[in-house]
């Protein structure tokens, strides 16, 4: 990641990595924020970045790809990945433990998602919008493209999770806890 971001922007400090990162592939993939100031640390020793560091003032480090880190990066991105997509989903996590909890939880689950979903498929949709004419990030494109079609998958599977959990209010009352019976 560190080196694909230095390699789009050209020269980088840390915080700039950190900014970009929460921009762009910081939507589909999370990174601990410390490890973009150790990180490219690692890949200068390693030869994969160049550092110029300030003398004076904050003594910032801007990173830039070497032609030994642009080759392994070029090697990564051709090499064939057999990892399965993964997904860490909070909400998934317990949607799979929904039996332990309280009738309703699912409904309300599947509506707090629902929100959520609109609003990233909005974020995403603006963003098509806001990119669309700009050539230089039509490659990137792509993985937005994806995003959405993720976002409105999960969209479809909670709006339908809703039909099949009823509002609690309108659970029928066993006999047991009738009054009336």
């Amino acid at each position: 990641m560190v080196l694909g971001m230095v390699g789009l922007r050209g020269p980088s400090t840390s915080y700039d990595l950190k900014r970009a990162i929460s921009r762009s592939i910081g939507y589909f993939w999370v990174f601990p924020h410390a490890g973009l100031y150790s990180e490219p640390q690692r890949l200068e020793v390693m030869g994969l970045l160049a550092v110029d560091s300030e003398q004076a003032g904050r003594r910032r480090r801007t990173y830039s790809l070497t032609d030994d880190g642009l080759r392994e990066l070029r090697a990564w991105l051709a090499a064939p990945t057999n990892e399965h997509f993964q997904i860490r989903d909070v909400a998934e996590l317990k949607l799979f433990f929904n039996e332990l909890g309280d009738p309703g939880d699912v409904r309300r689950l599947a509506r707090e998602q629902i929100a959520q979903h609109e609003e990233r498929i909005r974020v995403y949709e603006e963003m098509q919008r806001r990119y669309a004419d700009m050539h230089g990030v039509a490659p990137r494109m792509v993985t937005l493209r994806l995003g959405l079609e993720i976002e409105r998958a999960a969209l479809r599977f909670w709006t339908s999770l809703t039909q099949e959990f009823p509002a609690v209010d309108a659970l029928p009352v066993s006999s047991a806890e009738d009054p009336q019976s």
